[in-house]
């Protein structure tokens, strides 16, 4: 964009084969990431998960990285590079355009809930973590039908703690289509145990756009782990 080239990772299943239409999952990095190394963003929450099951991971997933002093916020020019990004990877690998997934950490999670807001349609599930989300969004992601699955650490901050609980209480008012998972005794780094599990991947491919359009499958959960 703007003339500019900006280098990104992804991750392509081992099993790809042209034509296969994989799911395809777009991740960003908490505040820690940032930078122009294009190292740092696979260190931290979806690339270690991704290494522990590289021979099975099913989703081509796209790893940008912020630049120093910015941040995924939907307006920004982080969010806009890393969704042409996302776009190129998709004509690329010919993935498949109703499993399209949005996830991120600390500001990664912030990112994810701002994006999701601005075009909810565009994502068949969204996980964000441990971030600061707007509950004046609630009624615009439960009107898209858009499955969410959010996650805390009882230990993080305060602040974050009661966001995502004042969050999960919006949704659940709204009718939203969503789960938030707290563990106990866990800090900011939720995301180990998060990413660490392969119910969340089983999860986010049984999501799917004309799913959300169709209003199936609708369920609103709370688990404390």
């Amino acid at each position: 964009m703007q003339g500019k080239q900006h280098p990104f990772v992804i991750f392509v299943p081992a099993r790809y084969e042209s034509g296969s239409q994989p799911p395809v999952m777009l991740f960003l990095h908490g505040a820690g990431e940032r930078g122009t190394n294009n190292i740092d963003p696979t260190m931290v929450g979806i690339g270690p998960a991704i290494w522990k099951r590289k021979s099975t991971f099913p989703f081509v997933t796209v790893i940008p990285q912020c630049r120093t002093g910015s941040n995924w916020l939907a307006e920004g020019p982080d969010a806009k590079w890393a969704l042409a990004m996302l776009r190129q990877i998709e004509k690329e690998f010919s993935t498949d355009p109703d499993r399209v997934y949005l996830t991120g950490l600390s500001m990664g999670g912030s990112g994810t809930w701002s994006i999701a807001a601005k075009d909810p349609s565009a994502w068949a599930a969204i996980v964000p973590m441990c971030s600061g989300p707007d509950t004046a969004n609630a009624a615009k992601f439960a009107a898209a039908r858009l499955p969410i699955w959010n996650f805390c650490g009882d230990k993080d901050r305060e602040s974050t703690v009661k966001a995502n609980r004042t969050m999960h209480e919006a949704l659940t008012m709204a009718g939203a289509n969503a789960k938030y998972t707290e563990y106990p005794g866990v800090g900011h780094n939720c995301w180990d145990d998060a990413y660490g599990t392969d119910a969340l991947y089983t999860w986010l491919l049984e999501q799917t756009r004309a799913r959300n359009r169709s209003g199936s499958l609708s369920s609103t959960k709370l688990t404390i782990r």
